[in-house]
């Protein structure tokens, strides 16, 4: 059902199940597949292709210009999996040239109100961003990762999976995998236990990673510590995770438990 006051441009592409609310604009260059709803007031223009069952609410703003004052109009995308729902007043943009010109968000996501999602991100399946959670330009976010409101996550920072972030943290270090990170400046506190609880991980292999956990954060020396992990420790899925995570990119700061 399309609203008679909608704007679609004729060479959108909308699979006939869409709905779209009064005052919405969809531009030419813009896809959405089946079952999705578009509710009033929505904004959806440039390279954007959304999937299936995703629910936009109003005044959200999805694939307009990237905040980025070297974005001179260059032809980059937007891709939005499937079975997300977008709150009120996201602001969601495509990628730049200079970034790989692609934002891409996964599956089953959800985007509290006022979230953004800048330039050139990646967002995984199954992530939270609560209410005014704004992601940086470059933002790597992996799956099952929840952030508190009002946090900020810089530019370029890589969020591991089923990290958890409470609300007020601002996010200028790496984040590994399973995590629990709170304080003004985010400062590494432990796991996220009820994270991995609740995803079912056996008590015995959570408590393989609390051990290697301890290990690698002992002290400052992450470089030592990793070499001093045990080859049978660092076999095991859930620590190679983290060990993978830490040695990906090395110029990137980790966040710790010695964070300042």
């Amino acid at each position: 059902m399309i609203h008679r006051t909608a704007q679609i441009d004729p060479k959108a592409k909308l699979h006939s199940s869409v709905k779209v609310g009064p005052y919405s604009v969809i531009g030419a260059n813009v896809e959405i597949n089946e079952k999705s709803e578009i509710q009033s007031h929505v904004s959806i223009i440039g390279n954007t292709k959304i999937g299936k069952n995703n629910k936009i609410y109003p005044f959200a703003s999805i694939g307009n210009d990237p905040q980025d004052l070297k974005f001179k109009g260059e032809q980059t995308k937007l891709e939005i999996g499937n079975n997300n729902k977008i709150r009120e007043y996201v602001t969601i943009n495509p990628g730049t040239t200079g970034g790989g010109g692609i934002t891409k968000v996964g599956n089953n996501c959800l985007f509290m109100v006022s979230a953004h999602i800048a330039h050139d991100c990646f967002v995984g399946d199954n992530v939270i961003l609560a209410n005014n959670v704004p992601l940086g330009g470059h933002a790597h976010i992996d799956n099952n990762v929840i952030i508190g409101g009002n946090s900020a996550v810089q530019q370029f920072t890589r969020v591991g999976r089923s990290a958890m972030i409470g609300g007020m943290c601002g996010v200028v270090r790496d984040i590994i995998p399973y995590a629990m990170v709170h304080g003004n400046r985010s400062k590494l506190q432990g796991l996220n236990l009820i994270g991995l609880r609740r995803k079912n991980i056996p008590n015995k292999d959570i408590k393989i990673l609390i051990d290697a956990y301890n290990e690698i954060f002992k002290n400052e020396n992450l470089t030592e510590n990793l070499k001093n992990l045990s080859k049978e420790i660092r076999k095991h899925e859930l620590v190679s995770n983290v060990v993978s995570f830490i040695e990906k990119d090395k110029k990137r700061p980790i966040c710790t438990p010695f964070s300042k």
